[in-house]
C-alpha cells in the first residue's frame, strides 16, 4: 500500500514539474531576436507593414483610391529604402485570349509603375512584367477567385548599395 502511494505521489510531482512554466530574464538569444520581425527593406516587411499589391476591376488598369493608398506607402516605403528595385507584376483572370490578357497586365503593371514615378521613385529602380493569366493566385472560376486574381504585385528584386 506505502509503494502505491508513494509512486502516486512520484507521479504528481513528475507532472508539476512539466507544468512549470521557464522564468525569462527580458534578455534575448540570437534565434529569438531573429523571429521579432521581417528584416527592414526585405520583400517580406514590404508585404508586413506596407502591401505588396493593387487590385483592378474586371477589364480594367485605373486605380482606385485604395490601390493609390497602397502605392503611396510602397513610395514611402522605397523613399526609406533608396537602395531597394522592384518588379510589378500584372495580372488577369482566366477569362479572356492570352494576347488578350497579356497586353492587359502590362496596363496594370504599367498603371501601378506610372504612379510610384510620379510620387518620386527613380524609374530606373522598377522593372515591369506582365504574366497575362498564367500566374493566379487563386484557384477558381467565380468572382472571387477572379477578384484575387486582377491584380499587380510589387516584388522586391535587388539590392543596390549605391541608391540609384
Amino acid at each position: 500500500m506505502k509503494i502505491k502511494l508513494l509512486g502516486a505521489f512520484a507521479a504528481v510531482a513528475l507532472l508539476a514539474a512539466c507544468a512549470h512554466k521557464p522564468t525569462t530574464t527580458g534578455a534575448t538569444t540570437g534565434a529569438s531576436a531573429a523571429t521579432a520581425g521581417p528584416a527592414p527593406g526585405s520583400e517580406q516587411d514590404l508585404v508586413a507593414n506596407v502591401g505588396d499589391r493593387v487590385f483592378y476591376a474586371f477589364n480594367k488598369s485605373a486605380l482606385t483610391s485604395s490601390d493609390k493608398a497602397t502605392l503611396d506607402r510602397q513610395a514611402a516605403w522605397l523613399a526609406k529604402y533608396p537602395q531597394v528595385q522592384i518588379l510589378i507584376a500584372g495580372n488577369c483572370d482566366d477569362r479572356g485570349t492570352e494576347e488578350y490578357n497579356l497586353a492587359l497586365g502590362h496596363r496594370r503593371a504599367n498603371a501601378a509603375r506610372e504612379y510610384l514615378v510620379a510620387k518620386g521613385v527613380s524609374p530606373a529602380r522598377i522593372k515591369t512584367i506582365s504574366y497575362g493569366k498564367n500566374r493566379p493566385v487563386a484557384l477558381g472560376d467565380n468572382e472571387q477567385a477572379w477578384a484575387q486574381n486582377r491584380n499587380a504585385i510589387t516584388s522586391v528584386q535587388g539590392f543596390n548599395p549605391q541608391g540609384n
